[in-house]
């Protein structure tokens, strides 16, 4: 039998809409997707999102992005517990509104190593290589013009995503970037040709308020009459005729519905939902759907595996102040409200660094992340006192974790299994340990000490503790995820990839994933970038197999 929609949704209109195209999800990807899909005039395209529009204060002040963890404006997810992180469970929060987790994620706009995406090239074919897809991060950026550039690698300055310097930076945080370069850590000009290195972040906001897909793509586009963007509307199923994609149902206020699409589905929702969505729809390994008595579709064991994601590990300490504890009091609120100025433009993460964790590595496997406030408690409890955060990122981790049904009802959350640490030969934690001692080493730099304590905040009473064991108590009970899964609708030319080089699922025709979910690989960089990138390369692949079909 077929999964059910929900068990309380009153039965599917009888009369069926139908659009060209039906993109699930308006988050990174898809936002951008629908927006080039309906440009010309030519197709009509619905946007599908689940949660509501992006009226919130919170989701445009930079600042007050974790004031919306645990809200309705989040999926609100949990990982399964964690053997190697002391079994806990680890919060994974994901954008559930218009623009998705980019109108909820901290802004850093770092596009990764030019090898991480040659690496999609050696998965994919050369048009995802790095060459191949530099015209798409140039389309997509507009960095305003006093930012630091790097001429070898040029950055886009009248694409749809505003890019700019910190507005108002911290003091703490040029000494944090003193502080790297007194431990032999360089300082390099932001997504330049050579990344390894510590820079200031680019953030991905304008006149110091967040530039979501909301605001680059949704906004511009929305007076087409061609284009529907529909909020509060949750994808139970994809529809299939014969194989193919003809459709998707949907709930809207507890009422199933169906449209119908005349050209393709494509689902950007992201490396959790959208795996969800295809197994759902009878797409996954066999004998997982069939023990949930959802209905074959396709055989495709590996929706829903080769999850990856960025581990981070924060070492918080006290510090004498200016910093962004006072970011809500009512002088920055006016400054901010009059100006767009002052903390409240801050993205918290202000500097970041890519290191290598062994010397005979070609390639940094480790990211610094540096932010002028006690970021602690996976950013869900507050401090009541002055302190700054410095932590290690894994960014190529060799663990792999998997998305699974948990029943074949859509309104249950799925399970979500990273597996950190999970490598056997345990580079992952060693790794970790390693970046956490060049923490250490930047605290104890004659910069930071002017500005912070060795009073630690987290983990708590930490300077009774050596160095080593201070690094394993924050990696095994305060690390969390810097919110990048990846992977679990993989792309590939090989018979066993999810989605193919054209991002068209396997077994079934009219179907297409486009967002985080097909990175073959994790990059060493931040994935909302990759991910809108991911979007624009779709819609050019979309469009292009329209006109071809056209032709013929």
């Amino acid at each position: 039998m077929t999964a059910p929609a929900t068990a309380s949704s009153t039965p599917a209109q009888t009369r069926t809409e139908t659009h060209d195209y039906v993109v699930v999800g308006a988050g990174s990807a898809g936002a951008a997707l629908a927006a080039r899909l309906s440009e010309s005039g030519a197709h009509r395209v619905l946007l599908l999102e689940a949660g509501p529009v992006d009226k919130k204060m919170e989701i445009h002040i930079p600042a007050a992005f974790s004031k919306l963890f645990r809200t309705e404006l989040d999926w609100d997810y949990d990982t399964e517990p964690q053997p190697a992180l002391a079994d806990r469970r680890v919060f994974w929060p994901r954008g559930k509104m218009l623009g998705g987790s980019s109108s909820m994620n901290a802004m850093m706009w770092v596009r990764g190593f030019r090898e991480d995406y040659d690496a999609w090239g050696e998965a994919a074919g050369e048009g995802w290589s790095w060459e191949a897809l530099v015209p798409y991060f140039l389309r997509v950026e507009n960095v305003d013009a006093s930012a630091p550039t790097d001429a070898a690698a040029p950055t886009g300055r009248a694409g749809a995503i505003s890019v700019q310097s910190q507005r108002s930076p911290r003091p703490a945080t040029s000494a944090f970037l003193r502080g790297a370069a007194e431990v032999g850590i360089p300082t390099v000009p932001a997504n330049g040709m050579n990344q390894e290195g510590a820079c200031q972040t680019m953030v991905s906001q304008s006149k110091g308020s967040r530039f979501s897909t909301v605001n680059g793509y949704l906004h511009p586009a929305r007076k087409r009459p061609n284009l529907v963007v529909r909020a509060g509307a949750q994808a139970t199923r994809v529809l299939f005729e014969d194989g193919r994609a003809v459709g998707v149902e949907y709930v809207v206020d507890g009422v199933t519905r169906r449209v119908r699409a005349a050209r393709e589905v494509i689902l950007s929702g992201g490396a959790i939902n959208t795996p969800q969505l295809l197994m759902l729809s009878g797409i996954g390994d066999r004998d997982e759907l069939e023990t949930l008595g959802i209905e074959v579709v396709a055989h495709s064991p590996e929706v829903g595996k080769n999850l990856r994601d960025h581990l981070v590990a924060l070492l918080a300490v006290e510090a004498p102040g200016d910093t962004l504890f006072t970011a809500e009091k009512p002088g920055e609120l006016v400054k901010y409200l009059t100006q767009k100025k002052g903390m409240l433009t801050s993205n918290v993460g202000e500097a970041y660094a890519f290191i290598r964790s062994n010397p005979e590595l070609e390639l940094p496997d480790v990211e610094l992340i540096f932010g002028p406030v006690a970021f602690i408690g996976e950013g869900l409890v507050g401090h009541d006192g002055h302190g700054v955060s410095v932590g290690a990122i894994l960014v190529q981790p060799e663990s792999t974790g998997t998305i699974t049904l948990a029943t074949a009802d859509p309104f249950d959350k799925p399970l979500i299994d990273p597996n950190y640490l999970s490598d056997p030969e345990g580079k992952d934690r060693a790794a970790m340990l390693a970046g956490l001692g060049v923490c250490e080493d930047i605290l104890d730099s004659q910069a930071m000490r002017a500005v912070s304590s060795k009073r630690f905040i987290q983990p708590a009473g930490g300077e009774t503790l050596t160095r080593e064991q201070r690094d394993v108590v924050a990696l095994e009970r305060h690390s969390h995820t810097l919110y990048h899964p990846v992977g679990t609708a993989r792309m590939g030319t090989d018979a066993g990839s999810v989605v193919d080089e054209r991002l068209r699922v396997r077994g079934v025709t009219g179907l297409r994933v486009a967002d985080a979910s097909i990175m073959p690989t994790i990059i060493r960089g931040h994935t909302n970038a990759p991910a809108i990138v991911i979007g624009e390369k779709a819609a050019d692949l979309i469009l292009d197999d329209s006109r071809s079909a056209s032709a013929r």
